[in-house]
């Protein structure tokens, strides 16, 4: 009989998994792999999201390894920018890629003629073997539209130093074949990584949420899961979980520490609900319509219980409900930590 797993053996097994629990002594592409990616619409977002997870994390080190290409900064997963190791890159890219460009074909009415996308592929990729080539003079050369579309059928990286901790804005592109190398993985090898890096990274889950986090239709999650040899479980509702075999499944008991984490920490998004990582009560004050951005957030034994910002140089934060005098304090020594990391 399958064991039913509660919201907090799901949260346990969520924060172990993400290295919530503890940060750990690992290399910044060991991390991301373990993560499932990083996502980083806000460059500062990846710098703090490792922070959270890495002991010592080294702040100027991360965007040495954007420069040295070990790390490769792109748009990837539900066409949204993450960070991920150099090794991911063309499996993340490859595994999605035809998901991605048939959800832009279903969604853009007003999309460019096939044959102008074609020609402009063919002239940027002949610029971009030259050089990168910054947003603005993509909407010069061929303008918004065909720059969109664009990158569904073009292959792009993010290139330092734009989409750093010290120039934020990730508007330096560069052809991902000249940046990281030629691709190297077929679509059902890299789907097969892609799901693999989902459940080491926030397993057990269902095949709706995996294919929420990828950008992939369900029955292409359920045709890679049949290829593989894995263990399920049952949630409280019944429904189905798979996990891979070794994912780690800790004491629901197990003591969660106060972590602060970055806006869109993908923890918090909506494939993650099982593990009541961010009570349904509380999700309109970190995402809604007038507040796009998201916000930044803090963990209180393993859910989210306040927002912070940084003010005047230092880390603020507001707790959703009183907090009690001990937990306050270590929000307060937590703040302090991260006030410094921002310098």
């Amino acid at each position: 009989m399958e064991r039913t797993l509660t919201w907090r053996d799901l949260n346990r097994a969520l924060l172990a998994r993400q290295m919530l629990l503890q940060r750990v002594s690992l290399d910044v592409p060991e991390v991301l792999q373990r993560m499932g990616g990083l996502q980083a619409q806000y460059a500062p977002s990846m710098y703090i999201g490792l922070w959270a997870r890495i002991e010592d994390f080294d702040r100027d080190g991360l965007t040495r390894m954007l420069e040295r290409r070990e790390v490769i900064q792109a748009t990837l997963l539900r066409a949204t920018i993450h960070l991920v190791s150099k090794a991911d890159y063309w499996p993340f890219e490859v595994g999605v890629r035809s998901a991605r460009r048939e959800a832009y074909l279903r969604a853009v009415r007003d999309r460019p003629e096939p044959d102008a996308i074609d020609d402009a592929v063919v002239r940027l990729r002949a610029l971009l073997s030259e050089r990168p080539v910054r947003r603005t003079e993509l909407d010069e050369l061929f303008g918004p539209r065909i720059r969109h579309a664009i990158g569904m059928f073009l292959d792009m990286v993010r290139v330092p130093p734009s989409g750093t901790w010290a120039r934020r804005r990730a508007d330096l592109f560069g052809a991902a074949e000249d940046w990281v190398g030629p691709p190297d993985v077929t679509e059902d090898d890299a789907q097969d990584l892609l799901i693999r890096r989902y459940l080491g990274a926030f397993g057990p889950a269902h095949r709706t949420e995996i294919a929420d986090w990828a950008g992939l239709p369900v029955s292409v999650v359920a045709k890679v899961l049949a290829r593989h040899e894995l263990r399920t479980f049952r949630d409280e509702r019944g429904r189905e979980l798979v996990d891979v075999p070794d994912g780690p499944l800790p004491d629901p008991e197990t003591p969660a520490p106060v972590r602060f984490l970055p806006t869109y920490d993908a923890t918090l998004l909506v494939h993650a609900r099982r593990t009541l990582i961010l009570p349904e009560e509380h999700r309109s004050k970190v995402f809604h319509v007038r507040m796009p951005q998201s916000i930044g957030t803090f963990l209180v034994d393993g859910q989210v219980a306040g927002t912070w910002a940084l003010k005047a140089n230092r880390v603020e934060w507001d707790e959703f409900a009183p907090l009690p005098a001990r937990i306050r304090r270590q929000v307060d020594a937590e703040a302090d930590r991260l006030t410094a990391f921002h310098g």
